[in-house]
């Protein structure tokens, strides 16, 4: 009876690990797919591949990694069995790949992430320049006087300068402005060699600014203020005081330069402008006034025609840098 007992038991246990390795040999037959990224492991020269719920250590990486896909963070797709065998630090489970492949392609070939699309940054400027009419033009005016003693030059002028505000003011007009700019009271002196000079007179001088809007009374105003006393006409500066818009317009141009640069460097590398990382402005040069040249100071008076003034155009000058990336 016991040696019956043995019998039975042994043919159980032949039975069970029959029946064990043919559910083996069966699963090994059916091959698994595995999809996920690529990722190196601790253990050196491992890879893994990385789904969102598990890891599996590729027992045979070295197999595919001469291919030209096979960089870390790449889809791929791994058809093969996993295998029951133990590894240093056991990171994830044990698989060894019949196939493996990328899952991304475009146009046939296949994509890397970090060698696919290389990024270059270029730097390039853009300049541009704005032609505006000036909105304002300032006339510089002096009222000169002499005299043996300082007191008479100096009334003189008093008298005479009072004469020419009153004509500027009223010639110039509602809006514009007229102010005292400079004076003085200097002797006037005469050199003998080896001599020490002499006073010979006085010379007063007073000087008046006036800022006109209204550019057709530039030339008017220099002859109303000649009639009524003044003999020092400095010169005409034509300036914009509102030059926002065209300074606008300088900064809008010279960026259009700036992109226009940008793509065509990119187009020459076989790309295109993916990002403006950084644009600087570098500045716009407010436009500089424009001086006519001095007037003629002793016929001012004399003339009955009036004065012609021809008025041109400023330049406003833009300049913009831009830091853009191109992908090639």
């Amino acid at each position: 009876m016991k040696r019956l007992l043995t019998i039975c038991g042994v043919l159980t246990l032949l039975a069970f690990f029959s029946t064990s390795v043919f559910a083996a040999t069966t699963a090994s037959e059916i091959d698994k797919t595995v999809r996920g990224r690529l990722q190196r492991t601790v253990e050196a020269g491992g890879w893994l591949v990385v789904d969102r719920s598990q890891k599996f250590l590729l027992l045979n990486a070295q197999r595919f990694q001469n291919e030209g896909w096979f960089k870390e963070g790449v889809e791929v797709e791994a058809i093969g069995d996993t295998k029951d065998v133990m590894t240093v630090y056991m990171e994830g489970t044990p698989f060894e790949a019949q196939s493996l492949k990328p899952l991304a392609t475009q146009g046939g070939n296949q994509i890397v992430p970090g060698a696919e699309k290389r990024v270059t940054r270029v730097i390039v400027s853009g300049d541009s320049i704005v032609q505006a009419l000036p909105d304002t033009a300032i006339l510089t005016i002096s009222v000169v006087t002499q005299a043996k003693n300082a007191l008479d030059a100096q009334q003189q002028n008093a008298e005479r300068t009072d004469a020419v505000v009153r004509t500027l003011k009223s010639a110039a007009g509602a809006g514009s402005e007229v102010k005292t700019s400079g004076y003085s009271l200097q002797p006037q002196r005469v050199y003998r060699e080896n001599q020490p000079p002499t006073i010979t007179g006085y010379e007063a001088r007073n000087t008046v600014t006036v800022i006109i809007g209204d550019l057709t009374k530039v030339g008017p105003v220099i002859d109303a203020a000649a009639q009524s006393g003044a003999n020092d006409i400095g010169g005409v500066a034509f300036t914009l005081r509102k030059d926002r818009p065209a300074r606008d317009e300088a900064l809008s141009q010279a960026t259009r330069e700036a992109m226009s640069k940008a793509q065509v460097i990119a187009q020459a590398l076989g790309g295109r402008v993916v990002r403006i990382v950084e644009v600087q402005e570098e500045g716009t040069v407010r436009p500089r006034p424009m001086y006519e040249a001095e007037m003629a100071r002793p016929m001012l008076a004399q003339k009955s025609v009036p004065t012609p003034i021809e008025i041109g155009s400023l330049e406003i000058t833009g300049r913009v840098q831009v830091v853009a990336e191109v992908e090639n």
